[in-house]
């Protein structure tokens, strides 16, 4: 589905979820209810102000109309994810997190080496974005190379390792513990 289409799809849902009129809903974010119905036929090409507004209309983070629900390991390649453009920010999603807790960001170089990581607590999420470099990631029982820009997301509370390819290996790590 383009991105057109999955906007489209989730504004409908998440318009309906809350029991909104294409009126309201309009009205809410300041756009037009020929515009929005537009978009909710996968038509048009939304900037990200009026992402943002209808997101704030909806109560709903911005990732939340950008793509649909996540699997259970996610990868995301360089060249993949939704782009939306704004005058001159451009943003891409990588992916949407849904947490109640606290977010712990880190720093990694990942040597040649293999590291396994035992399971955490259930409900740890952990989200690795390669900087530089290339790494193998995820659950030991299905690991993912990834390159630079590429990224991955999974349930930690199962085996998981990482292992650098190169030999100048970097990433940012997001652990995310719901609570």
């Amino acid at each position: 589905m383009t991105i057109s289409g999955t906007v489209g799809s989730n504004l409908r849902h998440r318009r309906q979820e809350r029991q909104m009129s294409l009126a309201d809903l309009a009205a809410a974010a300041g756009i037009g209810k020929t515009t929005l119905h537009a978009l909710e036929l996968g038509e048009g090409n939304p900037t990200l102000s009026t992402l943002w507004a209808l997101a704030a209309a909806l109560e709903v983070p911005l990732g939340a109309l950008l793509e649909d629900e996540p699997e259970p390991v996610t990868v995301v390649r360089a060249e993949e994810g939704p782009w939306v453009d704004g005058d001159s920010v451009h943003a891409r999603l990588l992916h949407r997190l849904n947490v109640r807790g606290s977010v712990e960001v880190y720093e990694l170089e990942v040597d040649q080496a293999r590291q396994l990581s035992e399971a955490h607590l259930p409900g740890v999420q952990e989200c690795l974005v390669v900087t530089r470099g290339r790494v193998k990631a995820g659950p030991a029982d299905a690991p993912v190379d990834l390159g630079a820009g590429d990224s991955i997301h999974h349930q930690a509370a199962q085996p998981h390792l990482y292992e650098g390819l190169d030999g100048d290996n970097q990433a940012l790590l997001l652990m995310i513990y719901n609570s």
